[in-house]
């Protein structure tokens, strides 16, 4: 939806891969489209990328590609008859033995959770529909206890929140999906059991300078580490689903608030995800309580929401990317939203670029603006102004397609691919040449233009000029 600031993800699935259906996304207002590599083969995610860069080129804009990796999943094994039901105060085994098991004992074929845990500690399983703790521990076998009544059934998912375990957040399939995405062009890796710092030097290694490494936080040990995680990562995304299996759910909106706060602070992007219209996976329309959910990440100035299975395998994908722009265009309206996103200080790091950003703020405080514009080689000028939430549509400008299309996650930033500009003069006129493109001038209303001389190099913005539309002055 053209004007809103609040980026929209949208996942790709069976419901939303044909090429009419993408089209209908991206029109409805998605900027970054999901390719969840839980699903799907690599020839299917192949397909896919080519029709998105091929509706790219259609549009005329930027159309950034995010791959989610499946990260390790933690799995009981096997029951002779597919599972058993226990009622609460039952107990079973869970050992490493991978015959199938009965109402005595279960495979948990994880050897690093067995070594982790003892006694005290619970495991959730099936989304937490069943929660077990660890009462005896003999060698590799684990006595469980069930605190609630439930069925444990086949390869059903297991949680364990109370511990880090030592694994790598990067399984040897999400090695090869990471090369596989990465030879496909992708934008933005999203990697996911985040725990540890080190899990994101470790794909941090892998990528290097050939995409953004987003972390998904749905790990309560990532807690522990919350800033020097944000520091490492180039955005943050914050998972709530598993997260709200892990933690109690009345736990997981301040620390959604927290970690959207830090993330806004120090200026890296941070998406909000999963679960924001559940109920538009069946039906037309979400509830009273889901249009407030994404209203709140947008009054809390994030910069993405993002929509999972509504958009993968629902029946109405069109319909709740569109809600969900709606919404965020109602909210962005909305006064109050201006002054709750205003309520968290951006920390300035003392560049030149968060000097003009301040100053940005400062003359748009004094004369009537329609448009700031960043020249931006590397997307750090876009991203460091975004950072101060101006009140004008921010036009990035950058001759690298690929970093257009990583800015599209960013709040605010309309990202376009631009001809290289030397002289200031030559600056002012491409500015107000694309701000005309984009319908961004008004009679009276000056742009600011930002960039850095000489043109072209990362990390060198120190200008900042103000102009007019053609036949104004600046007296105007």
């Amino acid at each position: 939806m053209p004007g809103k600031n609040t980026k929209i993800i949208a996942t790709v699935g069976p419901a939303s891969a044909d090429p009419d259906t993408l089209r209908a996304l991206a029109e409805a207002g998605a900027d970054v489209f999901r390719l969840n590599f839980s699903h799907g083969s690599h020839d299917d995610h192949r397909k896919v990328y080519e029709r998105i860069r091929a509706l790219e080129a259609s549009l005329g804009r930027p159309i950034g590609v995010l791959i989610d990796l499946q990260g390790p999943k933690l799995r009981l094994g096997t029951f002779a008859e597919g599972g058993v039901t226990l009622a609460r105060g039952d107990r079973i085994r869970f050992d490493l033995d991978p015959t199938p098991g009965d109402a005595r004992r279960v495979s948990i074929p994880h050897p690093e959770i067995v070594a982790a845990v003892g006694p005290g500690h619970v495991l959730l399983v099936d989304d937490g529909k069943m929660r077990l703790q660890v009462v005896a521990k003999d060698g590799s076998v684990l006595e469980m206890e069930a605190l609630t009544d439930g069925r444990l059934s086949d390869r059903k998912g297991v949680n364990v929140p109370d511990v880090a375990l030592p694994l790598s957040a990067l399984t040897a399939k999400d090695r090869r999906d990471l090369d596989f995405g990465l030879s496909l062009g992708i934008d933005w890796v999203a990697l996911s059991f985040v725990q540890r710092p080190e899990d994101l030097a470790e794909a941090r290694a892998l990528i290097g300078e050939r995409a953004l490494l987003m972390a998904k936080i749905e790990k309560p040990a990532a807690l522990d580490s919350l800033e020097a995680i944000i520091d490492l990562a180039d955005g943050i995304m914050v998972a709530r689903g598993d997260l709200g299996v892990e933690l109690p759910p009345e736990d997981v909106p301040g620390l959604q608030k927290r970690i959207v706060r830090l993330c806004r602070r120090v200026g890296k992007p941070v998406v909000v995800a999963t679960q924001m219209l559940e109920s538009m996976i069946s039906a037309p329309a979400p509830t009273r309580a889901e249009a407030s959910d994404v209203a709140t990440a947008v009054f809390d100035g994030a910069d993405a929401v993002m929509l999972s299975a509504e958009t993968a395998s629902g029946r109405y994908p069109a319909d709740a990317l569109a809600m969900m722009s709606r919404i965020i265009a109602r909210t962005e309206a909305d006064p109050l939203q201006r002054q709750l996103m205003e309520a968290v200080a951006a920390d300035a790091n003392g560049t030149c670029t968060d000097a003009i950003g301040t100053a940005i703020r400062a003359v748009a405080a004094t004369l009537p603006l329609s448009a700031t514009v960043a020249f931006t080689a590397s997307g750090s000028t876009a991203l460091r102004i975004a950072h101060q939430r101006p009140r004008t549509p921010i036009l990035g400008l950058t001759p690298s397609q690929s970093v257009a299309r990583r800015l599209c996650v960013v709040w605010g930033v309309r990202s376009r691919r631009s001809v290289e500009a030397g002289a200031v003069e030559e600056i002012v006129t491409v500015a107000l040449d694309h701000c005309r493109a984009e319908g961004l001038t008004a009679p009276g209303q000056a742009v600011v233009v930002t960039a850095g001389v000489p043109f072209g190099t990362p990390g060198s913005t120190n200008l900042l000029r103000l102009a007019w539309p053609a036949g104004e002055v600046a007296a105007a």
